[in-house]
């Protein structure tokens, strides 16, 4: 590996070497066992970290003092590398601390707090390998704190397994979490969140080994999921993201409307087609006398005895022919009275 190599391996490292301890930290002085040494060590190369072995190889030759300054080093001074292991080792030393303290011992509290400030660096680094920005960089970071929060306080040496490898999935976690509740505009239930993010990937590989868009049945078998879980899942891909019924949009004619004037309301008269329909039938039927009588009384909004007069009729008589016509309209139409 090249030496410009190294410094992008070094800028994608964990940046634990930038921790900068309270005072109150750095005056107490802890020295770390060799269990503690030793979990450090494997914690390291674990989650793929950079050993003191790796900061003094010649690939990594930047963190080497310069001939010049190897000079004037003092004797008793340590390089930065061996300094980053000594902090590391301590922090680690407090954890273990910490793990077998009691809950009501009053330095519990100020403890924790400390080993929580000195992993948060690292909560921040995961949380920065999402490339977010402003507010929502902001809200992540607070998600990887509640992570880390967790991880300290659920971490129990006896797991038989380093820190960074208890406390990596449950901050990963609490991040996707995170994006789980405030990604989708409309909330879904979790599992069809998930089935929904298979499907995007599955159809792709199957569209291209059938070649073809593969069908509901074939998507449900290779997820071994119900087909009435395929179809909610396709439905709640719709939910991720929502329009504002108040965006504006472009008309034909150039004027400015909203969304919300282009989308279609249920007509209360759509249930009155039918019975328009079956009753331009029944009129047909009728004869001219009658369809006048029913003009003059129903769109006209005339009296009998204004029919009557201008029939030649009496009142008495327009009502019962009203009554004759009305009585056969129903008949005809099947409606009782």
């Amino acid at each position: 590996m090249m030496p410009g190599d190294a410094r992008e391996v070094l800028a994608m490292s964990y940046p634990l070497h930038r921790f900068t301890p309270p005072e109150r930290v750095t005056s107490e002085r802890v020295s770390p066992p060799q269990s503690v040494a030793a979990d450090f060590h494997a914690g390291t190369s674990e989650m793929g970290l950079p050993t003191a072995t790796e900061f003094r190889s010649p690939a990594l030759s930047m963190t080497e003092p310069e001939p010049d300054q190897k000079r004037d080093q003092k004797p008793d001074q340590k390089p930065e590398a061996d300094a980053t292991e000594e902090q590391r080792a301590r922090t680690l030393a407090k954890l273990h601390q910490l793990c077998r303290m009691d809950h009501a011992e009053p330095r519990r509290a100020r403890l924790r707090e400390e080993v929580i400030s000195e992993y948060m660096s690292y909560a921040r680094f995961l949380a920065g390998r999402y490339c977010l920005h402003g507010d929502a960089a902001r809200d992540l970071v607070q998600a990887a704190y509640v992570g880390l929060v967790k991880a300290v306080d659920n971490y129990d040496p006896a797991f038989d397994t380093t820190f960074l490898t208890y406390a990596t999935p449950m901050i990963t976690g609490e991040m996707k979490r995170h994006f789980r509740d405030t990604t989708w505009d409309v909330h879904v239930p979790r599992r069809m969140q998930e089935l929904s993010g298979q499907l995007r990937v599955i159809s792709g590989e199957l569209a291209q080994e059938l070649g073809r868009s593969p069908t509901v049945d074939e998507l449900a078998a290779h997820l071994d999921a119900s087909v009435e879980d395929v179809v909610n899942a396709f439905e709640a891909t719709r939910a991720y993201s929502t329009a504002s019924l108040d965006v504006p949009v472009a008309a034909a004619d150039g004027d400015g409307i909203v969304l919300g004037d282009l989308i279609g309301a249920e007509d209360p008269a759509i249930d009155m087609v039918v019975d328009r329909e079956a009753l331009k039938e029944a009129l047909k039927r009728l004869t001219d006398r009658e369809k006048r009588i029913l003009l003059m009384r129903f769109f006209r909004n005339m009296t009998q005895s204004e029919i009557g007069s201008e029939l030649g009729v009496s009142q008495m008589q327009v009502s019962r022919l009203l009554s004759q016509i009305l009585a056969n309209l129903r008949s005809r139409l099947g409606v009782a009275r």
